[in-house]
């Protein structure tokens, strides 16, 4: 795939990713990135990285796709999150009502699969935008922190074996774990709430350990697991003692502000496969 592409359509959300995306499209010679940013989510400070951004709320389908239609852009990838809460929140469109009222089960594949058809209908093609943020992407072996314990590698094995069966069912993507116990099941509160939940379920000698997979047949156009310095905050104050992340299929933002934090508060992190 060219990566030097004319112009890209970037649907934004919020935290780090959107700007990411935005300064690795640029490195790669993106020429033109028009953007659709939401209110009161996106980083204000993405505008100056693109040349055209668009401020929606969610549920402005109509308005989200017409922004690449009039000027023109013929693919868009989604980067950032949109909080789920917001997805219950919105003040749909007619357009986004129609969508909605056509989904038997609403999650963050579905929607935004749905989101996808719609852009394509309008000649807007939505692609993924890993070839741009591979920077980001550990592979297999990578670590930081301390070395992990025979114990925290046999629960990494056993973590990833429920986590990816909890993804298949399409609960979350986060399980937490300790001494083959499973303590925490990411749904619909976020991967932060579950790990503060597993964290407190440890008890107080804490020694969890967290795992985040991509589900069987991850559509990588949206919802790629992510993680970051947030993430990082969030096990510390939950005495978290292990992070493993699925190799390749993940993305690590903020990699400086990770690396200390995980140094300073003893947290083994890991790839799995």
């Amino acid at each position: 795939m060219d990566l030097a592409l004319e112009s890209i359509g970037l649907i934004a959300g919020s935290r780090s990713l959107p700007l990411d995306f935005a300064r690795l499209a640029r490195n790669a010679g993106v020429r033109r990135i028009v953007c659709t940013a939401v209110e009161g989510e996106t980083d204000p400070a993405l505008a100056s990285l693109v040349d055209d951004i668009v401020w929606l709320k969610v549920g402005q389908l109509n308005k989200m796709i017409s922004t690449f239609t009039d000027r023109g852009v013929k693919q868009c990838v989604m980067a950032g999150q949109i909080a789920p809460k917001n997805l219950f929140d919105l003040r749909p469109d007619l357009r986004a009502m129609g969508v909605l009222l056509r989904l038997k089960e609403k999650n963050a594949h579905t929607i935004f699969g749905a989101i996808a058809d719609e852009l394509k209908k309008d000649g807007v093609e939505l692609i993924e935008a890993t070839p741009w943020l591979a920077p980001l992407m550990p592979q297999t072996g990578f670590e930081l922190g301390p070395k992990l314990s025979a114990d925290q590698k046999a629960d990494v094995a056993f973590g990833y074996r429920i986590a990816k069966e909890v993804s298949r069912l399409e609960i979350g993507q986060t399980v937490v774990v300790k001494n083959g116990t499973v303590l925490a099941v990411e749904g619909f509160e976020g991967t932060d709430k579950c790990l503060a939940r597993g964290g407190e379920l440890a008890g107080k000698d804490g020694g969890a350990v967290a795992v985040k997979v991509a589900k069987l047949n991850h559509d990588m156009r949206f919802d790629i697991p992510c993680l970051g310095a947030k993430t990082f905050e969030t096990c510390a104050a939950a005495g978290i003692a292990a992070l493993a992340i699925e190799s390749g299929k993940s993305l690590l933002l903020e990699r400086e502000a990770c690396e200390k934090l995980a140094k300073e508060n003893k947290i083994s992190v890991t790839t799995v496969s």
